[in-house]
């Protein structure tokens, strides 16, 4: 396949041909009169005449490597040959594109410079009156008796046209469509190059260098970048990225009613006080500068160094030692400077920075008999590798020994999770969870001193913390990872329970519910990492479709073409489609029913099992331990109706012809799931929604933020963990995942609960 015209983009051969009369009229101008100029009349000419030049050969260059890559996508776009071969002349024809990109849009800056200087020598000129000798050539060219006055005119248009315009036109020469076209697997490829490069190269200016040349057979980096270039590869045929975007702000922008929640039941308060006094212990795992900068936008440098420790260097012996942490000992300083603990209540750490390796943080509480296990979130660009893992795995029996080596587990649990295998999880999580469990219990199959973790060591019979509970808790990708662990440990430390916040789906569904016993998910608002899935990014992109749709506004041929986009890259066979339907449905109705009695029934014995009752308080020197103790033990059965839950992309009759019924059709959903589709993940254990009261007043809208946040109200409802698998597009999605704000929601519930209580006890007596 050649390279001819059809190729190239319109604006691309605009420019090119008037840099080519720039540099021409340039060159024309300076060899008219370099022998009556001085060098230093002619450098703006010059300037701006060799920028051109430059232009004209890094286009040039920019094509052929274009038309390199996309000639070697083409000759091999199909998966089942993606070797290490073929990657890495993939990524070395890729590099040296984007090289050249790079280079033009420095020259873009370099031209844009050269013409500014070009006009102010103009306009300084023609600010006097006097002649002046070293402006000879614009004299000899504003003389209007002088030939070369047109040519001067056109010149001085010419390159300020380029300066300009070249500013938002970008670098790319081919148009890539005109290879690709609508070949699925070459779209895919060529997304895949672009987010691995564009992956290395961040990694690299982050300060990992080892990321830019490394390529593994199983390289983390490009697995992540294959995932966003599958999710991207709607440019296939026709659509661009703002017409999804379009189809985005339209989804947002529609008027939607507040989700009712007066028949659902409220959250336990006993789980609320505990989730409110672990919080502190969650969000202090983030030792780095990631939070401050939320916190304090302008005074984040120094509200971190002041966290690290930095201005009380003499205390540095006093503080434990963490792996990975700093000279000073910063991190460890940071830690217990949040949760305000002495230093000898911290007794093991690790704050390195390797993928697929969480941070965490061992903390033991004499005073409440209780060990503290807090797991980092997503803070480092390692994190987001573990993040972006997310594919499936198998969840191997060790994964769940919590859940089928346990006797404190229900008989009907257990058989339900043994006799449904193979499970399935997120596979960074799953990853980073087996990684965090060797850390801490080392090797359960060997019994000398060597092989026991940290944890056996501490709450061994005999040991210092022989008894005490144990509760892990995390943030985020760590609230995932801390559920993930928890199923490793349940079945050794029959005490222990996770806690959770705004976590990542991570598990199927059978093991989602199992664990309720002894995990406890909470989701403040709309945040989006507790809704984030390739599952729901796909159903968005459905959903997008059908809103506009319905949209009186939109373009119905937009529309189309987005939807064929959508349909084209599915992969999903429509032709099997009844079949797998009507069988995966009936499976999953058999299915959920069974779970949801089994689950309704076990929640009242788990909870009052699991939940802490007890603790020492000889003096009341310490919050917690009134807030851990005087909690309420009720119990909550909840009962779901299958029939409540309907798919929001169903019809009942579809037409063959109509693109967009086609490609809402093809979307995985829970009732229509084939083996090729993505499993669906959801969120572990016992899951509670704080959502703001709509029965209470909220503050004007004109308010400023921090105001508007002050006067909230909230409550927090036991939820279905169905609820949660479509990303739902709000301003405050992003917002909400703030761990700060989940705590104060938090304290604001038991404010109001205790007030609550005070009002309703004259009346009981």
């Amino acid at each position: 396949m050649g390279m001819g015209v059809r190729n190239l983009r319109r604006v691309g051969i605009i420019l090119w041909v008037c840099n080519c009369l720039v540099f021409l009229f340039g060159t024309l101008l300076i060899s008219h009169s370099y022998h009556l100029c001085d060098l230093h009349s002619l450098l703006p000419f010059l300037s701006v005449s060799i920028a051109s030049l430059l232009r004209i050969v890094a286009m040039l260059q920019t094509a052929f490597a274009q038309y390199s890559a996309a000639t070697l996508i083409l000759n091999d776009s199909s998966d089942d040959h993606d070797d290490l071969l073929l990657r890495f002349q993939r990524r070395a024809r890729y590099k040296k594109w984007l090289w050249w990109s790079r280079c033009t849009i420095f020259l873009t800056l370099i031209q844009f410079l050269s013409s500014t200087y070009l006009l102010l020598n103009s306009a300084y000129f023609f600010s006097k009156h006097t002649p002046l000798t070293h402006y000879c050539l614009l004299e000899l060219g504003w003389n209007p008796d002088w030939w070369n006055h047109k040519l001067l005119s056109l010149f001085f248009i010419l390159a300020s046209f380029v300066a300009v315009a070249q500013c938002f036109t970008g670098s790319d020469v081919l148009k890539w469509r005109s290879f690709y076209q609508t070949h699925d697997n070459a779209w895919k490829s060529h997304y895949r190059e672009v987010f691995d490069n564009g992956l290395r190269e961040t990694l690299c200016c982050l300060g990992r260098v080892k990321y830019l040349t490394a390529i593994e057979e199983q390289d983390d980096v490009y697995s992540v970048a294959r995932l966003l270039g599958d999710l991207v590869a709607y440019r296939a045929s026709g659509t661009g990225h703002m017409e999804l975007l379009a189809a985005l702000a339209l989804l947002q922008n529609k008027e939607k009613f507040p989700e009712s929640f007066e028949e659902s039941i409220e959250a336990p308060e006993t789980r609320i006080r505990e989730a409110a006094a672990l919080h502190k212990f969650a969000e202090a795992a983030y030792t780095g500068p990631l939070l401050d900068v939320g916190r304090n936008p302008f005074m984040f440098p120094c509200s971190w160094l002041y966290r690290q420790g930095i201005l009380s260097p003499w205390t540095r012996n006093r503080r434990p030692v963490l792996d990975g942490d700093n000279w000073w000992r910063g991190h460890a300083a940071a830690f217990l400077k949040y949760a305000n603990l002495p230093p000898e209540a911290l007794r093991h750490g690790r704050v390195n920075q390797v993928k697929c390796e969480a941070a965490y943080f061992i903390v033991v509480l004499h005073h409440l008999q209780t060990v503290v296990i807090a797991i980092r979130g997503t803070e480092t660009p390692e994190d987001l590798i573990t993040d972006g893992l997310c594919k499936e795995c198998t969840l191997s029996a060790t994964d769940l020994s919590g859940l089928i080596n346990c006797n404190h587990i229900h008989s009907d649990i257990h058989k339900n999770v043994t006799s449904s295998f193979p499970h399935y999880g997120h596979s960074g999580i799953v990853e980073a969870a087996r990684e965090l469990f060797m850390q801490i219990e080392g090797n359960p199959g060997e019994h000398d001193s060597e092989s026991y973790g940290l944890l056996s060591k501490l709450l061994g019979f005999g040991c210092e913390c022989f008894g005490y509970n144990v509760r892990i808790v995390g943030h985020s990708l760590g609230g995932a990872i801390a559920a993930l662990l928890g199923l490793q440990l349940y079945n050794r430390y029959p005490n222990l329970h996770v806690y959770s916040y705004g976590p990542l789906p991570c598990v199927d569904f059978v093991v989602a519910n199992a664990c309720s016993a002894f995990i406890t998910s909470i989701i403040y608002g709309n945040e989006f990492s507790s809704r984030l899935s390739i599952g729901s990014i796909m159903r968005l992109r459905a959903a997008a479709i059908t809103s506009l749709s319905q949209d009186p506004k939109a373009d119905s041929a937009m529309i189309f073409r987005l939807a064929r986009r959508f349909l084209y890259i599915s992969q999903y066979e429509r032709n099997n489609q009844e079949a797998e339907h009507e069988a995966q449905c009936e499976i999953d109705i058999k299915g959920s029913n069974k779970q949801v009695v089994q689950e309704a029934s076990l929640w009242t014995d788990a909870i009052k099992r699991d939940l802490l009752v007890t603790a020492d308080q000889d003096n009341g020197e310490h919050d917690e331990c009134a807030l851990w103790t005087g909690a309420r033990a009720s119990d909550h059965i909840v009962e779901i109706n299958n029939a409540e839950f309907t798919n929001p992309f169903a019809t009942d009759v579809h037409s063959i012809e109509d693109p967009v019924s086609q490609f809402i059709d093809s979307v995985p959903t829970s009732e229509n799931q084939s083996a090729d589709d993505p499993q669906e993940m959801y969120l572990p254990g016992f899951v509670i929604h704080i959502v703001p009261d709509q029965k209470r007043p909220q503050t004007d809208l004109n308010t400023s933020w921090r105001v508007l946040e002050r006067g909230k109200y909230y409550r927090a409802y036991v939820a279905n963990r169905e609820n949660f698998k479509d990303i739902i597009v709000s301003p405050s999605m992003f917002l909400d995942h703030l761990p700060w704000r989940c705590h104060n929601a938090l304290q604001k519930i038991l404010k109001a609960r205790t007030a609550n209580d005070k009002a309703m006890e004259p009346d009981i007596i």
